[in-house]
């Protein structure tokens, strides 16, 4: 991320001075897929791409922003009735309306912004703006400073209310609470959460872009959605207390499977396994044993590919690559349908698996995967 090439366009396109500079990074999972909606945990990082924003107050009622990597200018107001229609703006505009709604007195600032979170690869680029903009104008504008999970509410909310998307809070979270060499275990039913060590030394993260989009991955992530519940409804006839499948055993699972269908049962098997995963991995990077988390991470992609169903050809290819390839560990990287796989590759064999993997993808489907390295990093803060 650059900042001089963000402040060079902001006094280009403002008044020649200069105002403060903001950054939040992107995210992975490195475990813990479909689990969130079941109560189950989460384990994300920061990483070392994300958005910088430089933001001066203008003295208006009104804010100009520029957004330096589609070249687009806007300028908008702080009321309800003011929001912007470039999509991207909204994405600011919310904030301000959400910070707003909590108290903050935020006026009128003029901004650029940039990023270098891959757009679609699955790294959170909406949710690295959102945090840069809800760290910045609490700074800025904040008397009685708001805390950081509130921050990362107020991303989601921004979804939910200005940009028409129903998402959890793993990717603001993840975004504001990042910190170097650290990933994060957050219980999503009690929005817990606690660091644990990641430095692999001897490895490199590295995700695999399949650069595919299947369309349909909503209508398929609602009906999976259905299939837990449907589970749940089923366990909880001889297990009142249960609430989500987090609560559920194997064993409670194996007494209901008369009662539900045989993919219920195959999803609902998935998240139980997905969420013990997560606790493995946790206590195996204590040990700082990678082999362990390796392992898992492929055990969770024969379960997002055979159990849940959730992801495609060119994703299974690309695990199939980094086995043969001797990685240590990989698995697709979000919902499914497409994206990226994540790959944890033993320094000594990252040269020959990336040009494996292209070479041997690219005759296969006629197109390169993208590779994009990433190390865990730190979360919202101001740089200048």
């Amino acid at each position: 991320m650059d900042i001089e090439h963000v402040r060079s366009r902001f006094i280009k396109h403002f008044d020649g001075t200069t105002g403060f500079v903001y950054a939040s990074p992107g995210r992975i999972n490195l475990i813990g897929e479909h689990t969130d909606y079941n109560g189950g945990f989460v384990f994300p990082g920061a990483i070392d791409k994300g958005m910088i924003a430089e933001i001066k107050p203008n003295g208006t009622d009104k804010v100009n922003a520029y957004s330096i990597d589609l070249k687009d200018y806007v300028t908008f107001g702080l009321n309800e009735e003011d929001a912007p229609r470039a999509s991207w703006a909204r994405y600011i505009f919310g904030v301000c309306r959400e910070m707003i709604k909590r108290g903050v007195d935020v006026k009128g600032f003029n901004t650029a912004f940039s990023g270098d979170v891959p757009l679609g690869a699955g790294m959170s680029s909406s949710a690295a703006l959102e945090s840069t903009y809800a760290f910045a104008l609490n700074d800025l504008f904040g008397e009685n400073k708001i805390d950081k999970f509130e921050l990362a509410k107020i991303g989601q909310a921004t979804e939910h209310n200005y940009c028409g998307v129903n998402c959890g809070i793993m990717d603001q979270f993840a975004s504001v609470f990042g910190k170097e060499g650290s990933l994060i275990r957050l219980d999503c039913r009690s929005l817990e959460y606690q660091y644990f060590p990641f430095k692999p030394e001897g490895y490199r993260l590295v995700l695999l872009d399949s650069v595919v989009k299947h369309e349909l991955a909503s209508s398929a992530y609602n009906k999976r959605r259905q299939s837990c519940e449907a589970a749940v409804a089923a366990i909880q006839k001889k297990h009142p207390h249960v609430e989500f499948l987090r609560d559920c055993t194997m064993d409670m699972l194996a007494e209901a499977k008369a009662d539900i269908s045989e993919e219920d049962y195959m999803r609902a098997e998935y998240v139980i396994e997905e969420i013990q995963r997560v606790l493995d991995v946790c206590d195996a990077l204590e040990r700082g044993d990678y082999e362990t988390v390796g392992q898992k991470m492929y055990e969770t992609h024969h379960g997002m590919s055979k159990l849940y169903e959730v992801s495609c050809e060119e994703l299974d290819f690309l695990n199939d690559c980094a086995k043969e390839c001797g990685v240590t560990g990989s698995r697709v990287m979000g919902g499914g349908f497409g994206g990226c796989t994540i790959n944890l590759v033993k320094d000594e064999l990252y040269d020959n698996f990336i040009e494996k993997a292209k070479e041997s993808f690219k005759a296969k489907f006629g197109r390169s995967p993208k590779v994009y390295d990433v190390v865990i990093s730190d979360g919202s803060r101001r740089l200048v």
